[in-house]
């Protein structure tokens, strides 16, 4: 197959002008929404750590999910692809951030924690590497720079009775 592109287009409303907008630095809110063309529109804001609201989306934590999903949708393409009968999935990611004394800072690592229901009939063995080849080919995880583990937990349904 050949190279292809795909371009990704988002816009990031700032909504958190409170009259004054940055003339303080605690002045303003760090609110502001994510659009796309025919998509419900994300609240964002930063973490609370750095003056955001709590109940909105924080872009840490849409990095993290955007590696988990990434993550998951490879995963069961391929297990679908291979013959793994998936039955559940979820994943309880997690990613550490440092932040230095400047205020500059990175991600230092991310764990994907998928929790994998597989039917009775599939292969554990199979199940588990899968998820070494999905690590291998997601777009997100490719284009980081900092350390992303996955530690799978596989749980093989109970085959029904008669």
């Amino acid at each position: 197959m050949a190279e292809q592109r795909h371009t990704y287009t988002v816009k990031v409303v700032w909504t958190g002008n409170t009259g004054e907008g940055t003339a303080q630095y605690r002045g303003y809110s760090r609110d502001h929404v994510i659009l796309a063309e025919g998509k419900p529109p994300i609240d964002g804001s930063s973490d609370p750590a750095f003056r955001g609201d709590a109940s909105r989306w924080n872009p840490e934590e849409l990095l993290v999910a955007s590696l988990s999903a990434c993550h998951k949708l490879w995963y069961l393409g391929l297990c679908a692809q291979a013959g793994v009968v998936v039955l559940a999935y979820e994943d309880e990611a997690e990613g550490s951030m440092v932040e230095q004394a400047d205020g500059a800072g990175q991600f230092t690592a991310v764990e994907l924690r998928p929790r994998v229901t597989i039917s009775a009939t599939s292969d554990t063995a199979k199940a588990t590497a899968l998820h070494q080849q999905a690590h291998a080919m997601c777009f997100i995880a490719r284009s980081v720079n900092f350390p992303l583990s996955v530690v799978p937990v596989i749980i093989q349904h109970a085959a029904s009775a008669p």
